[in-house]
């Protein structure tokens, strides 16, 4: 497994302690090279949102991944944290629907998920 996996599996699990809904990840390393993989998932309310943020900042960290940028913290609609091989966005449902991000990487390969999730 490599490091920028093994982050991406610390980040889904991140984001499902605090209950973020609809966590989908994508390997672009075949058409991107700005990353290795994109990580989206969506939070009810702002304070959601942030707690998922914090949480998927914390455990990336603490595995050996380095924050190199947060965008959007302050409304907390839409956060993008970045990571360098690993993009995380946590968006609120209303956006995520709206800028449908999942569609800008049509062409990415699927990560699955679900063994990192709970039920």
């Amino acid at each position: 497994m490599t490091k920028s996996l093994e982050l991406l599996e610390v980040a889904v699990k991140a984001a499902d302690l605090k209950r973020a809904e609809n966590i989908m990840a994508v390997d672009v390393q075949n058409i991107s090279l700005l990353a290795d993989y994109y990580m989206i998932c969506e939070g009810s309310n702002v304070r959601q949102i942030e707690a998922i943020a914090n949480e998927v900042i914390e455990k990336v960290e603490e595995a050996g991944g380095q924050l190199k940028q947060v965008e959007g913290m302050e409304k907390a609609e839409w956060i993008l944290l970045d990571f360098g091989d690993l993009i995380v966005h946590v968006l609120n449902e209303d956006t995520r629907s709206f800028y449908q991000l999942e569609k800008l990487w049509i062409d990415a390969t699927p990560v699955d998920v679900r063994p990192w999730v709970s039920e």
